[in-house]
């Protein structure tokens, strides 16, 4: 039983439509990835640039390991003045803790957070910051199922966005309600968590959460193509429609 309808980073879902796959992106709910390249302090890594020659952790199979070079090469590095190391997830952390990397390759969410719980001290290196600002975790469907059911879709992404705008507003009271639902989870985990993505749904020049700029798609198409992650010349509109946001004015609007 295939989902008609899920959430998914838009990069890996733009891909999929590049190559024909009959799907749309239907809300932008991270207007930028979390991806980041952490160091400790003490490694006296202060710059991209110091990652010459160093060796960098990257988690296996993950799309931020595909995206590492478009951030190097936003920098001024080719994939050759660093060293990847390919590791499961989980090894991440105590890798970088041991000195076995330099630096690892994570999101503002997971890796840090444990990191920092730890008592570590770390400079952090956000793509988003430094020319890699590509959109992000969305909600999509086929569009067999977009046909088929516009209006369950435009209830579903209203709900969604009343619930992620209550949350970023509301974060204490988010947390709780996460609690309820799922009684295992750690409160202060999910705090940090909260508080760590929370930047990531205004940013990308984003106007209203849930709405990607239409000129956050053309950047991301431009920055995508240019490491072949997406073909070159393609409609950005081709991956993404607005037709089933709410209406701007029960939208809620990114503060400046």
């Amino acid at each position: 039983n295939r989902s008609q309808l899920a959430y998914a980073d838009a990069v890996a879902v733009s891909q999929l439509i590049a190559k024909g796959a009959p799907m749309k992106v239907l809300s932008t709910i991270y207007q930028s990835n979390p991806n980041e390249v952490s160091a400790l302090k003490k490694t006296n890594i202060k710059s991209i640039k110091d990652l010459v020659g160093k060796k960098v952790g990257v988690p296996s199979g993950s799309s931020q390991t595909t995206m590492l070079p478009l951030f190097l090469k936003a920098n001024g590095l080719k994939d050759s003045d660093v060293t990847l190391i390919n590791m499961p997830p989980t090894s991440m952390v105590p890798a970088l803790l041991q000195g076995q990397v330099d630096a690892i390759l994570g999101s503002i969410d997971a890796y840090q957070i444990q990191l920092e719980a730890q008592g570590a001290e770390l400079t952090n290196f956000r793509f988003a910051d430094y020319g890699v600002p590509t959109v992000s975790t969305s909600i999509f469907a086929s569009n067999a199922y977009i046909q088929a059911n516009p209006d369950v879709l435009k209830k579903f992404i209203a709900a969604s966005l009343k619930g992620w705008s209550f949350a970023i507003d509301n974060p204490e009271k988010a947390v709780k309600a996460l609690k309820t639902v799922f009684p295992n989870v750690n409160e202060k985990l999910a705090a940090s968590e909260l508080a760590a993505i929370r930047p990531l749904f205004c940013s990308g020049g984003a106007k209203y959460i849930g709405k990607a700029e239409d000129s956050l798609w053309i950047k991301s198409q431009e920055l995508l193509s240019e490491v072949k992650l997406l073909p070159a010349g393609q409609d950005p509109k081709s991956y993404y429609t607005n037709d089933y946001l709410p209406p701007v004015a029960s939208l809620r609007a990114c503060k400046p």
